[in-house]
């Protein structure tokens, strides 16, 4: 029915809602690390992607791997 499509929606919203929110609040540091790692730092905007924050922790860590060599 209708009311049931309307739940749905607005779980969707919310649940959206709350994805952003935590996505922004994992970019804006990346904003500030990314450049120390010789990324630039307009790469955090992958932290909107479901798992872009794994991979650019893990592009990260190579990169330290790196520095630590030399």
């Amino acid at each position: 029915t209708g009311a049931d499509w309307q739940q749905i929606s607005e779980g969707w919203l919310m649940g959206g809602f709350w994805w952003l929110v935590l996505s922004a609040l994992t970019a804006i540091p990346m904003l500030k690390l990314l450049p120390f790692f010789g990324i630039n730092k307009y790469w955090a905007v992958i932290c909107l992607v479901p798992f872009g924050t794994i991979a650019l922790l893990w592009w990260m860590g190579l990169n330290l791997q790196e520095l630590e060599k030399l």
